[in-house]
């Protein structure tokens, strides 16, 4: 097959635009106004632009997770972030009548950001504070990944070849950066791993520097000792992905 030189330019374009393809985005912002009996939320994560499927699984995807977190009254089953918001201020207005002298004012925050992106994942990190009382509120992250091809969420186990493979090799360096010997309990350094038995975390995603696992407050240690991460590089993780570009 001959190329001319103005089929050639054009063709050199389209594969570098589709290599290159990066899925825009604006920030989709909520905070409450200011009042003496209200709670406080404040919402700041990406929005997927246009109307491909992939910015419309993100979009969606995320929906339920501030969904999830902001739903707070048993008797509303909140459909879209709007319906969750009230819902929450629902919850925090019936907390205060029942328990007035102890109502403390609630917050919501939640950050969201694009840690990663390439040709083939896209990993969203959602960042969330909520306090409803008590002697602190509580924090947590979670690491959303989608295959933009696929245009759907992936899940842990889809993110490897074998999994299995990838768990016993994430142990080790677990081990090396906890200081817990080969031949000890994993929970030897008192950690709480269920069963003293090694697993994965719920939340695993990509970011700049590798693939981050990260084990939120109370998965496997004490709320005093916070979140739990390690971060194993592109290089050490391609070979257990099913799908690379590193």
């Amino acid at each position: 097959m001959k190329f001319t030189p103005c089929f050639l330019v054009a063709f050199l374009f389209f594969f570098s635009c589709q290599k290159e393809l990066k899925i825009a985005f604006e920030p989709y912002e909520f905070y409450t106004s200011s009042c003496e009996n209200c709670p406080e939320v404040t919402l700041v994560m990406p929005k997927g632009l246009g109307k491909s499927k992939i910015s419309e699984t993100i979009n969606s995807t995320l929906e339920k997770h501030v969904i999830l977190l902001l739903s707070f009254d048993e008797e509303t089953e909140a459909t879209t972030i709007n319906e969750a918001i009230d819902s929450f201020k629902l919850g925090y207005l019936n907390f205060q009548k029942q328990y007035n002298h102890e109502a403390t004012k609630w917050e919501v925050e939640i950050n969201g950001k694009v840690s990663y992106e390439d040709t083939h994942y896209l990993t969203i990190e959602l960042s969330s504070y909520i306090f409803t009382g008590g002697a602190h509120g509580y924090s947590s992250t979670q690491l959303v990944n989608f295959d933009k091809r696929s245009s759907h969420q992936i899940s842990n186990a889809e993110l490897f070849i074998n999994v299995d493979d990838f768990r016993t090799f994430a142990e080790k360096k677990f081990r090396e950066k906890e200081k817990i010997p080969q031949n000890k309990s994993i929970n030897y350094s008192g950690l709480m791993f269920e069963d003293d038995i090694f697993y994965l975390p719920e939340n695993m995603g990509f970011t700049q520097k590798g693939l981050k696992l990260l084990y939120n407050p109370y998965e496997v240690s004490s709320f005093a000792e916070g979140p739990i991460e390690m971060v194993l590089s592109h290089n050490e993780v391609k070979k257990y992905l099913s799908k690379t570009q590193f």
